[in-house]
């Protein structure tokens, strides 16, 4: 079972000695991971609190990011997301690694942080700015008991066809819980291999999705993104309360403006990290319906009714 969303933070690995402690002090950054050989070099170093790690055991993640493909029927560019969703889904218990540098060390902590993922992240001296400031921001949000939200049940066989239809359902916000046999709590279960998902159809990912989408219906997803391909959202929620966590992950090109989210269920009350109002409320069809002004790279809506 994934850990509790803000039960851990992301650490920054960090392989350089103690002489470099101002620098992380000045960035914000007051928890590291070092190699085993570095351990008592760092012991005592004020303000900066150690463990030792060992990224050869770490699954190696992507950089967070979007890249724009040419769209051949439009001439237009067409967003891909490269999000590590699945890869923390898949293996909840693991340990992970980011290689990323400057802007894009923040995305990565507040991915892992949305999947509650024990993660390092590896980053320049670019880096530590930005991932300093993140921190700080997700230090800022209160810690919960509250259990991912899932709409679809998804038998994974471990293949990298299955992993590549997970990634799909992440980035098309198609909320969903890897299970061992189907689950008739959830709204829909997806196996490979059935005659409602034939592996025929699984030699293109997208269409497994693309099926889910439609066996499940717009109407009943516990949340939709409008007017933007580039944001993820998080669900986790209890009677009366949800959180949504919400990642740009074109972050590093520009701000998403005037994003508008749907959930499911009437919710009377929004508190956001970072604070900003959410514009345009409305309560109708049995969901909520709500605008952020803008989202840089990561932001927090919780919700209470």
């Amino acid at each position: 079972m994934l850990l509790l969303v803000a039960a851990v933070l992301p650490r920054l690995f960090w392989d350089a000695g103690p002489e470099t402690a101002p620098a992380l002090r000045k960035a914000g950054i007051e928890r590291i991971a070092v190699p085993a050989a570095q351990a008592s070099a760092w012991k005592g170093v004020a303000g900066i609190e150690t463990a030792t790690a060992d990224p050869q055991r770490a699954i190696r993640l992507v950089t967070p990011s979007v890249n724009y493909r040419a769209n051949q029927a439009t001439a237009s560019r067409s967003p891909w997301i490269n999000t590590n969703g699945w890869r923390f889904l898949r293996q909840p218990d693991g340990l992970f690694l980011y290689d990323v540098k400057g802007p894009q060390a923040a995305l990565a902590a507040a991915e892992a942080f949305s999947y509650g993922a024990n993660a390092l992240i590896r980053t320049d001296a670019e880096g530590l700015g930005p991932l300093g400031d993140m921190l700080k921001l997700l230090r800022a949000v209160s810690a919960d008991d509250l259990a991912p939200v899932a709409d679809i049940g998804y038998l994974d066989d471990g293949t990298a066809t299955s992993g590549e239809v997970m990634n799909l359902m992440v980035k098309s916000n198609l909320l969903f819980r890897p299970v061992r046999a189907p689950d008739r709590s959830l709204k829909i279960n997806v196996k490979l291999g059935t005659k409602e998902y034939p592996l025929e159809f699984a030699k293109n990912p997208s269409r497994i999705a693309q099926m889910a989408r439609a066996n499940l219906t717009d109407d009943r997803r516990s949340v939709r993104v409008y007017g933007t391909s580039v944001v993820v959202a998080r669900l986790t929620g209890a009677p009366g309360k949800l959180r949504v966590q919400l990642l740009n992950y074109d972050a590093a090109q520009r701000r998403v403006e005037g994003l508008r989210v749907r959930v499911l269920g009437e919710y009377k009350k929004a508190v956001v990290i970072p604070e900003m109002p959410t514009l345009d409320w409305v309560n109708q069809g049995g969901g909520t319906e709500f605008t952020l002004a803008e989202l840089k790279t990561y932001a927090v809506v919780d919700l209470s009714k």
